[in-house]
C-alpha cells in the first residue's frame, strides 16, 4: 500500500489535492487541518496517507502528521462511520481536540462538527474511550476534575476560544478552587 507521498504540489482544491510523483499525480483527500498547512503551488509536499480500495473506486487519503493518520484508522474502524466521516472529523477539529474529547468525554465538543449528532458523538466517545492513548502515545490526558471544568466553562462564557482557556488551565495548579481558578486563568490571559 502507499503509506506516503512526496512531491510537487500541483492543484487545491479542498478537500483534494494533486501532488506530482516523478510525473505521476495522484489525487489525495485531506482534512482541512492538513490542507490549511500545505505549501504553496509548484513547493515539494509530503503527506502520510492511507489507501482505500472499494469495489467502485481506490482512493488516497493525506494526512500533515503520522498522528493524524493514526487518529483516522482509529475512526474508521468503528462500524458505520467511513472514511469521509472520519475525515470530516479530523476536519472540525485537530488530533489534540479529539483526545481531549475522548479522556473528557465530551458529547457538546463532538456534536459542533457538521454530520455528527449527539448519538453518533456518544457512540463515537464510547468506541475511542481506551483507544486514543494507545494509536497516538503523548496524547493520553488526564480527565478534567469537576473545578477545571467549571472554570473552562466560564473562561468560554466570557468569551476566550475553547484552545485560550485550554492552555490557561494549564498555568494553574491542580488543586485550585472554582473562582480562585477563574481569577489566576484571567490573569493568565491578560499576560
Amino acid at each position: 500500500m502507499i503509506g506516503k507521498l512526496t512531491g510537487t504540489l500541483l492543484e487545491k482544491n479542498p478537500p483534494q489535492i494533486l501532488i506530482d510523483c516523478h510525473g505521476v499525480g495522484y489525487e489525495v483527500q485531506v482534512s482541512m487541518n492538513t490542507f490549511y498547512h500545505l505549501p504553496a503551488l509548484g513547493e515539494t509536499v509530503g503527506v502520510h496517507t492511507h489507501m482505500v480500495v472499494r469495489e467502485d473506486a481506490q482512493l488516497l487519503y493525506g494526512f500533515g502528521t503520522a498522528a493524524e493518520r493514526a487518529c483516522f484508522r482509529e475512526l474508521i474502524k468503528i462500524s458505520g462511520l467511513g472514511p469521509k466521516m472520519a475525515l470530516g472529523i479530523l476536519s472540525g477539529m485537530t488530533v489534540d481536540d479529539l483526545a481531549s474529547a475522548v479522556a473528557q468525554q465530551d458529547v457538546p465538543l463532538l456534536t459542533r462538527v457538521p454530520g455528527i449528532g449527539k448519538k453518533t458523538a456518544e457512540r463515537l466517545l464510547l468506541e475511542l474511550k481506551g483507544k486514543m492513548a494507545d494509536a497516538l502515545p503523548g496524547t493520553a490526558q488526564v480527565p478534567m476534575d469537576a473545578a477545571r471544568h467549571d472554570v473552562l466553562q466560564a473562561l468560554i462564557a466570557l468569551g476566550y476560544s475553547e484552545k485560550e482557556a485550554s492552555v490557561a488551565l494549564k498555568t494553574l495548579p491542580a488543586d485550585v478552587g472554582v473562582s480562585e481558578g477563574i481569577k489566576m486563568a484571567l490573569k493568565a490571559l491578560a499576560r
